[in-house]
C-alpha cells in the first residue's frame, strides 16, 4: 500500500511536468561570460591562452602554452535551453533528480560524495567528475567510454542506477510540455516537428561547453601577474613541474589533464571490489585498473578524490603518489602500472607545497546561475538537499 502511494505521488509529479506550464520562460539572447557573440549569432570562447602556441620547447608542464581545440559555436538560445534542462528533474525517470544533482555548482560541479547516488538511492558506482572545461575534452566518463558530450548524456539519463529514464519517456515528458516545445523551437528554428533526443543532447552539450574555468590565481600568474601566487604556491608549482614529482606529465597545464588513460594502482575503499576501469570498455588487459586522468582545475572544491572517492583530502592523494609505485595494488593482482609512476620520496614540506599550489587552481568566476524555476514546474533539485 505504501509503495503504491509513493509510486502514485511520483507519477503525479511527472505528469504535472508534462501538463500546462508558465509561459513567461525566455531564453537569453546574450552569450555567457567569457564568450563573444559573433556576426553569425553564435558564442565563441575568448581567452588569453589563444595567443600562446603549443607545448613544444616549453619544458615539462610549460605555463604559457595553448589550449587544445575546444567546442563552441552554439547560440545563446541553445546554451540557455541547456541550462534549464540541466537543472530540471523532468529529465529523470521519477522527476526527483536533475543533472545538477550530481554536478552541483555549489560543489565544484561534482556532488561531494565518494560515489554518486542515483534514482531510488541507487549507488551509481563511481564518483561524479567535475564538468569544468569539458569543452576541451575528447573523452568522457572515468573509463573514457564516450567520445562526445552528446554520447556521454545517454549514460546517466538512461542508466537504471543514475537518472533512470527511458528515451520514450524523456521525449514524451518534454513534448508534452508547451513551454519546452516553444523553447526548443526558439533554440532550433530550422528543425520543425516534435522535440528530438538529438536536440536534447545538443542543448545539454551547449550549456556544458560554457562551463569554463581559466581565471584562477595560477592563470593570472601565468599571464604575467607575479604577485598572484604566494611564495609557498610558487614553490609548490615548481615541485609539481619537477622531474622528481612529475605531476605535470599527466596533469599537464593549462587544463591539468592530458586525457590519457593511466593505470596507477588507485585503491578501492574497504569492502568494495576492484574496479577494472577502462579494461572492461576497451577489452585491453593492460588497462586493467586504468582511468582517465582527471583535471585538477577547482580540485580543492571536489573532494573526495579518485573514481571511488578513496581519498578524503588533497594531502591524502599526494601522499598516495609519494608512497611509491604500486603501493596500493592488491597482493594477488598484477597491474601494468603507468611507466612514470615512481617513488619520488618527497619531503613532508614538498607534499605540503604541492597541496598549497593546487589551491591556486580554484576559479569559479563563471559559475552557472541555477534557475529559480524550470519549465517542468518541478522544483530544481540538488543532491545535497
Amino acid at each position: 500500500m505504501i509503495r503504491a502511494l509513493v509510486l502514485l505521488i511520483a507519477a503525479m509529479g511527472t505528469a504535472g511536468a508534462t501538463g500546462p506550464a508558465p509561459t513567461d520562460f525566455t531564453l537569453k539572447t546574450t552569450c555567457p561570460p567569457g564568450f563573444e557573440k559573433t556576426a553569425a549569432g553564435v558564442c565563441e570562447l575568448r581567452t588569453l591562452y589563444q595567443f600562446y602556441d603549443s607545448l613544444e620547447n616549453r619544458g615539462l608542464g610549460g605555463t604559457r602554452t595553448s589550449l587544445p581545440p575546444h567546442r563552441d559555436g552554439f547560440t545563446p538560445y541553445q546554451i540557455d535551453l541547456g541550462r534549464y534542462l540541466f537543472f530540471d528533474p523532468v529529465l529523470s525517470g521519477d522527476g526527483t533528480l536533475s543533472c545538477a544533482s550530481c554536478h552541483d555548482p555549489a560543489r565544484g560541479l561534482s556532488d561531494g560524495r565518494p560515489r554518486s547516488i542515483g534514482i531510488h538511492g541507487e549507488d551509481a558506482g563511481r564518483a561524479a567528475p567535475t564538468l569544468w572545461n569539458v569543452a576541451f575534452l575528447k573523452r568522457f566518463f572515468w573509463d573514457a567510454r564516450a567520445d562526445s558530450l552528446e554520447a556521454q548524456a545517454t549514460g546517466p539519463l538512461y542508466s537504471p542506477h543514475e537518472m533512470g529514464n527511458t528515451p520514450a519517456q524523456l521525449l514524451e515528458s518534454l513534448n508534452g510540455n508547451a513551454t519546452y516545445r516553444r523553447l526548443f523551437q526558439q533554440a532550433f528554428p530550422n528543425q520543425r516537428g516534435p522535440i528530438t533526443d538529438q536536440q536534447i543532447f545538443t542543448a545539454l552539450a551547449a550549456f556544458e561547453t560554457s562551463l569554463v574555468s581559466l581565471n584562477s590565481r595560477y592563470d593570472r600568474y601565468v599571464h604575467g601577474y607575479d604577485a598572484a601566487l604566494s611564495e609557498r604556491e610558487i614553490e609548490g608549482l615548481n615541485v609539481f613541474r619537477s622531474f622528481v614529482a612529475r605531476c605535470s606529465e599527466c596533469h599537464t597545464p593549462p587544463l591539468f589533464t592530458n586525457e590519457q588513460i593511466a593505470v596507477i594502482g588507485m585503491p578501492e575503499p574497504a569492502g568494495r571490489p576492484f574496479d577494472v576501469g577502462a579494461e572492461a570498455i576497451l577489452h585491453a588487459p593492460k588497462l586493467k585498473g586504468g582511468f582517465k586522468v582527471p583535471t585538477l582545475r577547482n580540485i580543492a572544491r571536489t573532494a573526495p578524490y579518485s573514481h571511488s572517492g578513496a581519498f578524503a583530502d588533497l594531502r591524502g592523494v599526494v601522499e598516495f603518489y609519494n608512497k611509491g609505485r604500486g603501493n596500493a595494488v592488491p597482493k594477488d593482482m598484477h597491474l601494468y602500472l603507468h611507466w612514470h609512476i615512481s617513488d619520488p620520496k618527497l619531503t613532508d614540506l614538498e607534499v605540503d607545497r604541492i597541496v598549497d599550489f593546487l589551491g591556486a587552481l580554484t576559479d569559479e568566476t563563471f559559475l552557472p546561475q541555477p534557475p529559480a524555476r524550470v519549465p517542468s514546474g518541478l522544483p530544481p533539485t540538488k543532491q545535497g538537499e
